[in-house]
């Protein structure tokens, strides 16, 4: 594939962080250990817009990060800046590292050079002391595209504050049922939106008038394209357009909706379905990837839609359409049903808690 100038300029970028990383792991040598716990996160970085920043700036909250005289290193997959010789320098140090396992690379998504970024990443997860799968889809692919991995690991979903991703108390009943579609869409997601543009055509052809918030980043062409679409279907009077929010605006964006749809080819396990999950909102979903590990029997709908390593799949208008109608129909009991799932199983206390137990588990086999 031909590299545009952005594109090459991210590259250079990348390469030149990705050494100042192996600089810092290499002095770290000469640094004199920190006595207690002290956590590198391996050149990620925090923020509020976008699912590895947010979990990051979590950890941070509890695991201050620790530049020079670390003892641990936790490494994310999709943030991952340890070069080979920088994980040869963290096992003559004797610091262990902790791995967190996302997605990998395949055509059906990415259009650089897969083999490449996935030898890249098999390095860390090969060499890592202990795994943790952001799903059992998320294990499988790794499994798959890095090699089996004979080490330990685990599966740990991702986390939300279900204090304050929470339902909406009294909501109201009236008006038009509202689905909601969030995340950073740029061209090559835009079948994201497409598909749940044409299922909400397809239900008001039905005589379901149902409205649809799309929130988030989009590009100037995918938004272009929003807009013609809109148009062509004549949605204008259900489809409302927000930009893009922070993870501080998001409790308010899911309490504005009454159901989540997400049309993501394989997605592998996103925070934005367990944030919709803890605001209460049944999930209508392409049945692909990690989504349906999250969403379960009782708290969505999922739509039947072939898995693919080479090509996206996406279910068809009426697919989602009839989905749509069939979440309206049920939409009291999946509400209850997602609430209590992601009580029971995504609390980012528990998330923390494991952490913290195997943080120390790896601090005190490095004494």
């Amino acid at each position: 594939m031909k590299l545009n100038k952005k594109s090459a300029a991210g590259l250079l970028i990348r390469y030149v962080y990705a050494g100042l990383c192996k600089g810092r792991v290499w002095l770290n040598r000469t640094s004199s250990k920190d006595q207690d716990l002290a956590v590198y996160y391996g050149g990620a970085r925090g923020g509020d817009v976008g699912g590895t920043l947010v979990k990051v700036t979590r950890l941070q909250k509890v695991f201050p990060e620790k530049k020079w005289g670390f003892n641990v290193v936790y490494n994310l997959s999709n943030a991952s800046y340890l070069t080979e010789q920088a994980i040869r320098s963290l096992k003559r140090q004797e610091i262990p590292i902790v791995h967190n396992q996302n997605g990998t690379f395949y055509p059906a998504w990415y259009g650089g050079n897969c083999d490449l970024e996935n030898k890249r990443m098999s390095a860390i997860f090969h060499a890592s002391d202990h795994v943790f799968y952001q799903s059992k889809f998320c294990r499988d692919a790794a499994n798959y595209h890095l090699g089996e991995r004979k080490g330990p690991g685990e599966i740990l979903y991702n986390a939300v504050d279900t204090k304050l991703f929470s339902p909406v108390e009294n909501k109201r009943t009236s008006g038009p049922f509202t689905f909601l579609v969030t995340g950073k869409i740029d061209q090559h997601m835009w079948y994201r939106l497409e598909s749940t543009l044409l299922g909400l055509r397809w239900a008001s052809k039905m005589g379901k008038k149902y409205n649809l918030i799309i929130a988030g980043w989009m590009s100037s062409d995918v938004r272009r394209l929003v807009g013609n679409l809109v148009r062509k279907k004549a949605l204008a009077n259900q489809v409302r357009i927000k930009g893009a929010y922070t993870q501080s605006e998001a409790p308010e964006i899911y309490r504005n909706a009454d159901a989540y749809v997400i049309m993501k080819h394989q997605d592998p396990c996103p925070n934005v379905v367990i944030e919709a999950l803890s605001s209460g909102l049944p999930v209508l979903y392409s049945k692909s990837g990690g989504v349906p590990e999250l969403v379960g029997d009782e708290a969505g709908i999922g739509l039947k839609c072939e898995s693919s390593w080479e090509k996206v799949c996406v279910p068809t208008p009426k697919e989602i359409g009839e989905g749509m109608i069939q979440v309206v129909s049920k939409s009291d009991v999946m509400a209850e049903a997602a609430r209590r799932r992601a009580c029971s199983m995504f609390d980012i206390s528990y998330w923390i808690e494991r952490h913290q137990e195997l943080f120390n588990q790896m601090f005190n086999l490095s004494k």
